[in-house]
């Protein structure tokens, strides 16, 4: 890949200095472009606008922020042991991209992640390299591939998830009209993708070579190399794209699209997981025999332990939920009501991490405990907020009361019940009538966030096939992100809105899966109050950006005065 010389500045890149706002407005114009000229057929510009993406250096900059800084596993080196943490640092692989070097993929590390079911899910991970390469070319090949992909695919795409999956299961299972469930799992999905099949499926993409190598590469466990004959590697940045683009057709293959007339199946996928909704049970056995077939011919099978055919009455968990139909007494109803809840499964891990992470905390204070779980807390509850979910919030909070006076009970042994309640309990939260408010009476501001203190609200599914990539939806894309706000924190909430939900310094939507946090227009050590009008909300790499800019110019004033 060359350097487009029309996107830096020739010599050394300055990290701290790149213009990111500049670099995002780059990539998100080509990967529109990109999704428009594929609406429109025209698979000359598709590949000349693909090269381009391939050969910008905007694309190599994001994409070296997002495996360095963003993505979880950005501490975790590869085979070579290299990881990239400073900005002196990311210059150099950033160098090291946009100048012209053959490069051939070397092998994953492979690694190993504990399952629900207590096996070990095999990860693949790339040297950060390849990774940064990966995120390059994936920025190239996504857009053509959001305009063709399925209403129905919801995992690892732009602007849906699987919030989007679980309301349209509501939707067809509130009708009652398909009650028989093909609950599917593929066997070992990213491990058996045919390499062969998705790279026909790929078609004449410019960085498919570069793809091949990385399918190729093989994997090192106990310093061994192992070849790689099938499976896109779970770690991979591309992997989830690939898995995508492999399972792509599968509404058509199940006969579940026909514009215009109501189609007998509904299918929903979620990456590797989807469910088939029938109206007999003998036609959702005709569809498992009818997918089994079409995954195949992709290297894949249906997990023969995991996969079964259920009704609606009896209910089945996907993606975290439980979905079921229940009697009801409501006429309109016809009898039934469905009704999506937190499963059972889900309950019990919340409950064992934060009974474990209350175990940890021991010896520690009060604040030390409210700072760790909130974020956990906050963060569940806003996931399943969105379904039937009240009667498990109140049994969560029930449980963490207990957890609460334990927790007090082992720092103060000697002390009375009375007492502990009366320093660590109260009504604490001002918006809350609730006396039984965890907290340290000496920090009254800081307490445990509830369960129950989060509302149930519908949310509103993606519409159809829309896609972030299309030029023409922009205002309904900003939109939905908008709606994000609403899971805030009080203060943060207020300062998002002002801010229309976006980082002033990088223009992009603060719900990005950055980390965000608050900062001082007006230093605090130059005179600067806490208060609304002196705090935005930024990304946290745009803040150290901006506070290293905000140092340097200190420094230089201090110079100036002293050489005066």
């Amino acid at each position: 890949m060359r350097p487009n010389n029309a996107n830096r500045t020739e010599g050394h890149i300055d990290w701290s200095s790149i213009n990111w706002k500049s670099a995002n407005r780059h990539v998100r114009n080509l990967r529109q472009r990109i999704f428009r000229a594929t609406q429109e057929g025209d698979w000359d510009t598709v590949q000349s606008l693909q090269r381009l993406m391939l050969r910008s250096t905007s694309n190599a900059v994001i994409s070296v922020r997002r495996v360095t800084q963003v993505n979880k596993g950005k501490d975790t080196p590869g085979i070579d042991k290299v990881t990239v943490k400073t900005p002196e640092e990311r210059s150099k692989l950033l160098e090291e991209i946009v100048s012209f070097t053959p490069w051939r993929a070397k092998p994953a590390k492979r690694v190993y992640i504990p399952k629900a079911s207590g096996k070990r899910r095999p990860l693949g991970i790339p040297v950060i390299k390849d990774r940064a390469l990966q995120a390059i070319v994936k920025n190239a090949l996504e857009p053509s591939w959001e305009a063709k992909f399925e209403a129905s695919s919801y995992g690892f795409r732009p602007g849906r998830g699987a919030q989007d999956a679980i309301y349209r299961i509501w939707t067809v299972a509130k009708s009652k009209t398909k009650v028989w469930i093909v609950d599917a799992d593929i066997q070992g999905c990213f491990d058996t993708i045919n390499h062969n099949h998705l790279l026909e499926t790929i078609g004449s993409f410019p960085a498919k070579e570069l793809i091949r190598q990385w399918l190729k590469a093989g994997y090192v466990e106990m310093g061994e190399l192992h070849a790689t004959d099938a499976g896109t590697p779970q770690g991979g940045v591309i992997s989830p794209l690939l898995a995508n683009i492999s399972l792509h057709g599968m509404e058509t293959v199940l006969d579940a699209q026909r514009p215009g007339h109501p189609a007998k199946r509904t299918v929903i996928r979620y990456a590797d997981d989807f469910v088939i909704l029938c109206q007999t049970k003998a036609d959702a056995e005709h569809a498992q025999e009818t997918i089994s077939q079409w995954l195949a011919v992709r290297g894949l099978q249906l997990s023969p332990d995991k996969t079964r055919i259920v009704h609606l009455k009896e209910g089945f968990d996907f993606l975290g939920f439980h979905v079921r139909i229940y009697p009801s007494d409501q006429k309109t109803q016809g009898g039934w009501k469905a009704v999506i809840r937190p499963s059972k499964k889900s309950e019990l891990k919340i409950r064992k991490r934060l009974r474990e992470e209350m175990l940890n905390l021991n010896g520690q204070n009060v604040t030390a405990v409210v700072k760790r779980l909130n974020p956990i807390i906050r963060g569940w509850a806003n996931y399943f907020r969105t379904q039937a979910a009240t009667k498990t919030f109140n049994k969560l909070d029930y449980f963490m009361n207990q957890r609460e006076l334990q927790f007090v009970h082992r720092l103060h042994p000697n002390k009375p019940k009375y007492w502990l309640i009366a320093r660590y309990f109260g009504k604490r939260n001002p918006y809350r009538q609730n006396r039984w408010v965890f907290g340290d009476i000496h920090n009254p501001d800081t307490y445990l966030y509830q369960f129950g203190w989060t509302n149930i609200q519908r949310h509103i599914m993606v519409k159809g096939t829309n896609s972030p990539d299309d030029p023409s939806l922009q205002g309904y894309w900003h939109n939905r992100e908008l709606r994000k706000i609403r899971d805030l924190p009080p203060k943060p909430q207020t300062l998002a809105r002002r801010q229309e939900g976006k980082c002033p310094l990088c223009g992009q939507s603060l719900f990005n899966d950055e980390r965000y946090e608050e900062h001082h227009i007006v230093r605090r050590d130059e005179g600067g109050a806490d208060t609304l009008d002196n705090l935005v909300l930024l990304h946290l790499f745009c803040h150290q950006q901006v506070t290293a800019a905000q140092l340097k110019q200190r420094k230089i004033r201090h110079e100036m005065l002293n050489s005066v």
